[in-house]
């Protein structure tokens, strides 16, 4: 059965410079264990990628941005948001705001997180985390 993963911004960058440089690397491999899944990205992560210099045409974001699926914040993620937020700032394990809100998206969506830092996603209670990485 196909599963539904969100990729997060570490795995677009690395994906992003493999492709560039023509070296499939370790983002290209999960993608080929994966090939049956389905891929997203967050709004926030696509604007994490809008604001960087090698996708800084709109056409390259664009084009770079087509297989995914974008899921946008909606009423669900900014409850999960919050919920997250008080438990890590309660327990001092605060993440960035970007990151968490990621992290909300893909618990109110009920997906994975595919990230090069699980350590720093796995803070957030009852977020599945997937590393990619070595």
């Amino acid at each position: 059965m196909a599963g539904r993963l969100i990729l997060e911004t570490s795995f677009l960058i690395d994906l992003e410079r493999e492709a560039r440089r023509s070296a499939p690397g370790v983002a290209h491999g999960f993608l080929a264990r994966h090939e049956g899944d389905s891929f997203y990205a967050t709004v926030t992560v696509a604007g994490e990628l809008a604001a960087g210099a090698s996708l800084a045409s709109r056409a390259a974001w664009e084009e770079f941005l087509a297989p995914l699926q974008i899921l946008a914040i909606d009423r669900e993620a900014a409850w999960e948001y919050g919920r997250a937020y008080r438990y890590l700032e309660a327990n001092g394990l605060l993440i960035g705001s970007n990151d968490l809100w990621i992290a909300a998206t893909a618990l109110a969506h009920r997906m994975p997180l595919v990230t090069r830092n699980p350590a720093h996603f796995s803070r957030v209670p009852g977020l599945e985390v997937l590393s990619y990485g070595e």
